[in-house]
């Protein structure tokens, strides 16, 4: 069966910086180019910077899904006949903007979905989405998206594997914390966890690049249905992983000769 190639895009985004973030960008997608994928991802909020001070300057770099970021992937995605999924600081008719990504193709946009689970001081900055994870037939599939902290959500990743979704794209800022040495980040184990779980590939494009005190783990992934990372994690570092994907093998759910990832759940014996 022909595969897929993916492209993920972890580089350094700094909100004080836009040109330089933007400079970043095309880099990151200058090599991912050479391996001619199908699809590109960029990270969460990926031209404007997560470390926003307050709703005032979040609205400040906030953008209509017609504006210069979604602008610059619909351009991108024809210049590469490519699919590009990326995060933005999405403008809304309220207080707060929203923590919103987008899929495009052919210069057309799909879907924007807006995050529903605001990680920490995001809930101070953003307002929540109330739409589930969309999963969008493609020209490769049927795609998945979602933000960073959805993804760790074990209810969010079944969802969109019981609405056939064969890859789940996640754009992340991962903030670094402790991790134990020879350990991998908790988020590239659930991650894997979830990709085995639902027999769903998974990528997840986080970033890097010290912003206002903060710091990223960076640690961008690719997994295959079984759990197993195609790709990654990337070591803290600017990066383009590129893999090769089967995605059919998403749409086969037997994991033994008895037993199948989906048909074995049994709902009523899990509700509270």
């Amino acid at each position: 069966m022909p595969t897929t190639r993916v492209a993920v895009c972890q580089y350094a985004i700094n909100i004080d910086d836009p040109q330089g973030t933007l400079d970043n960008l095309h880099a990151s997608v200058a090599e991912a180019a050479e391996s001619n994928p199908d699809v590109i991802v960029f990270p969460e909020l990926c031209t404007s910077g997560y470390v926003f001070r307050d709703i005032a300057e979040a609205n400040s770099r906030a953008e209509p899904v017609d504006g210069p970021t979604v602008q610059l992937f619909r351009e991108l995605s024809l210049k590469h006949h490519a699919i590009i999924v990326g995060g933005f600081c999405e403008r809304s008719d309220g207080e707060r903007p929203f923590n919103s990504a987008a899929v495009v193709e052919n210069g057309e946009v799909l879907v924007v979905y807006r995050k529903t689970h605001l990680w920490d001081t995001e809930k101070l900055i953003f307002a929540a989405g109330d739409e589930p994870a969309p999963v969008v037939e493609t020209s490769v599939g049927k795609i998945a998206v979602m933000i960073c902290y959805d993804a760790e959500f074990p209810e969010m990743v079944g969802s969109v594997a019981r609405r056939g979704a064969q890859l789940v794209i996640a754009p992340s800022n991962w903030p670094a914390k402790h991790i134990p040495p020879g350990e991998r980040s908790s988020e590239v184990i659930k991650a894997q966890a979830f990709a085995a779980v639902n027999h769903v590939f998974t990528l997840v494009c986080d970033r890097v690049g010290p912003e206002r005190g903060v710091d990223w783990i960076g640690a961008s992934v690719v997994c295959d249905v079984e759990g197993y990372p195609v790709a990654g994690p990337a070591q803290g570092k600017p990066v383009v992983l590129v893999a090769d994907l089967d995605l059919d093998r998403a749409l086969a759910k037997a994991i033994s000769g008895n037993n199948d990832s989906l048909r074995d759940r049994r709902p009523h014996v899990y509700r509270a």
